[in-house]
């Protein structure tokens, strides 16, 4: 399973909640959710008592956010004379906003990838945190791969975690010049029930996000903080 892009699913499912504000809107896209079939422009402005030139407006909108689908097929399955009517469904897609962003999902998804692979030499909790590292590794192979190949100096790796990272809910914050603090933490509140391994899964996602692009002149480092995420993103120390 791929990892979403976190920036562009935040911003949709905002604008989607805000087409479902409209009391009109939300009673359409609900009536069709609850026919489980195509449903015409003529059902769906009887459903909610408008005209029909009026709720093709309002289920274009819900199409444009992403919460139906539309096609021209004849409704009932007979075809009439004339021009083939457009019909609705409802996408398959979950929406959920949380402010601030929580990714519950991902983690999720690294536990359960951690449960099928997980060796026989393995415990539960180390095929965890290699799982949460394969999965940093990969965003981070294929953010480099985006930008120029070859290894990133400090400054073009805090840049870049930055840029990545505000997707998936981390809210970087460049504290100073070499040291990337990450202000939330994704997977509150699950890290209040088991903070040793959430952070722990965290830790080695960052840590296989470096690695994965190959950024040999920063670090990730545990520096929990009350309310923010346990890890910082921060240039080593001169020797």
């Amino acid at each position: 399973m791929e990892l979403p892009e976190g920036g562009e699913r935040t911003g949709s499912a905002v604008a989607a909640v805000a087409v479902l504000a409209d009391d009109l809107r939300r009673g359409m896209y609900e009536f069709i959710r609850r026919a489980r079939r195509p449903v015409g422009r003529d059902e769906a402005a009887a459903a909610v008592g408008i005209s029909r030139k009026l709720a093709a407006f309002h289920l274009d909108k819900l199409v444009d956010a992403g919460l139906l689908c539309a096609r021209f097929e004849p409704v009932g399955g007979i075809r009439k004379v004339g021009r083939t009517p457009k019909v609705y469904e409802p996408a398959d897609t979950h929406i959920g906003v949380s402010i601030p962003p929580r990714r519950p999902d991902l983690l999720a998804d690294v536990l359960l990838d951690a449960v099928l692979t997980e060796g026989e030499q393995e415990t539960a909790a180390e095929a965890a945190m290699r799982t949460a590292r394969e999965r940093g590794h990969r965003l981070g192979t294929e953010e480099r791969d985006r930008s120029r190949p070859g290894r990133l100096g400090a400054e073009r790796t805090l840049t870049k975690a930055e840029d990545t990272l505000a997707g998936y809910g981390f809210e970087p914050d460049r504290e100073t010049p070499t040291c990337v603090r990450l202000r939330n933490c994704p997977f509150h509140p699950l890290t209040a029930k088991s903070p040793e391994l959430v952070c722990g899964l965290n830790h080695a996602f960052l840590r296989g996000f470096l690695a994965g692009l190959q950024a040999r002149s920063v670090e990730a480092v545990l520096e929990p903080r009350p309310g923010e995420c346990c890890v910082t993103l921060r240039t080593p120390p001169e020797p």
